[in-house]
């Protein structure tokens, strides 16, 4: 038994104190005590609570895996986040403070991953344990969307169908207009009796759209997202901002990033969160390396009213990034990465006359390496927002305004 104050909190969520001695769900400042094994406390007793120590507002939180942070209140959590922001850039030797923390509100996600299994009697849906392949059910979670939660027998019905007892199926549920689209992965094969099964189970439950192991199985009509003034049926499983909140947040701050710029290239543009709201003002490229995306996109933009013209190219911006001669046709880049950063494309833009970049980042310390790298270019980091979009989760996003004379 080993009694230790945590000093910090890592970025994986964990306390730490002197030794490093790691301590899970622990906040600086808080003394606990517990059974050492190897550098971490195994089960720790809060012995004397950090004021900034809150009861986790889910039912969940004690097994569930989902939110790493729910025992620490919204001010702590939005404080260390923009602390990381700031720790990760001054360790590439840039010293700025972020303008300003947004934290999504709870019950907003509106993409979630379930897992699902069978039992000897019943079915389980949920979420897995911290650091542990145990599925636990999860039907009062607090982050999804009302109209996600609303569909828990659904699910547990269609992993009563797909699911057997040795393995686990994977359930992408996404809300789209007018209800939700599930992809179903990792599931058995669809015979008659079952796929009669799953258009009643569609049918009953008012789903816009159901995919089983990449076939469509039932469609009342298109899973529709709404980017800006366009309407875009994403793929099946496609990225998406996690929560309507955090990309109203991104797009608002890339707006001002680009400023009046004309002519605008969108990097990693994905089905077109960026593109399309961009092109009610200017002439945008996207450029993306999944094609079905790009398709969804222009055809987004296709059947939208009033936008200005929206170029499309399919292309592997981390083999092939866009090159000086080709950036030089566009006032501003919008460069929305994906955790690994951008660094060939950010090579390219050093050597090309660009002047005005919107980045946005879900990793912060791959950001600082890019941001490093502009700034040694001549590039200035105007200013850095945070968007906490993984409420009580560990996971930061940012978004920059870089511009050089």
């Amino acid at each position: 038994m080993v009694k230790v104050t945590v000093e910090r909190l890592g970025h994986r969520g964990d306390g730490i104190a002197e030794g490093p001695i790691y301590v899970p769900n622990a906040l600086p400042g808080e003394v606990v005590e517990g059974d050492l094994s190897g550098d971490r406390i195994v089960q720790p007793r809060i012995l004397e609570p950090s004021e900034h120590r809150v009861s986790p507002p889910c039912a969940h939180y004690k097994s569930c895996g989902g939110c790493g942070l729910q025992h620490a209140s919204d001010d702590f959590v939005a404080t260390w986040k923009r602390e990381f922001v700031e720790i990760s850039l001054s360790h590439q030797d840039i010293e700025i403070s972020a303008r300003k923390v947004l934290t999504t509100p709870p019950q907003s996600r509106r993409r979630a991953v379930f897992h699902g299994k069978r039992t000897k009697k019943s079915t389980i849906v949920g979420l897995h344990g911290r650091a542990s392949d145990t599925l636990f059910n999860t039907p009062e979670c607090r982050l999804m969307t009302p109209k996600i939660m609303a569909e828990f027998d659904t699910y547990h019905e269609l992993t009563r169908l797909g699911a057997s007892r040795r393995g686990e199926i994977t359930l992408t549920v996404t809300e789209v207009l007018g209800g939700l689209s599930i992809a179903v992965t990792g599931a058995r094969d669809v015979d008659l009796s079952m796929r009669e099964e799953l258009g009643r189970i569609a049918q009953d439950s008012d789903l816009v759209r159901l995919d089983w192991n990449g076939e469509r199985i039932a469609a009342r009509g298109p899973a529709v997202q709404q980017f800006g003034a366009a309407k875009v049926e994403t793929p099946a499983g496609a990225f998406l901002q996690a929560t309507s909140f955090g990309e109203a947040c991104l797009l608002d701050a890339v707006r001002e990033a680009v400023g009046d710029a004309a002519n605008i290239a969108d990097l990693f543009a994905g089905c077109g969160t960026f593109t399309l709201p961009l092109a009610e003002s200017a002439t945008v490229h996207a450029v993306e390396g999944e094609a079905d995306m790009l398709a969804a996109l222009e055809a987004g933009w296709r059947h939208a009213s009033n936008l200005r013209t929206v170029s499309v190219e399919t292309r592997d911006l981390f083999r092939r990034p866009l090159m000086p001669d080709e950036l030089c046709k566009f006032d501003a880049v919008v460069l929305d990465p994906p955790r690994a950063g951008a660094v060939a494309q950010v090579d390219e833009i050093t050597r090309s006359d660009l002047s005005r970049i919107a980045f946005v980042s879900c990793n912060p310390i791959t950001f600082a390496r890019d941001a490093k790298t502009l700034i040694d270019a001549g590039f200035t980091l105007d200013w850095v927002d945070v968007i906490d979009q993984f409420r009580w989760s560990t996971h930061v996003e940012l978004v920059a305004r870089f511009s050089r004379n």
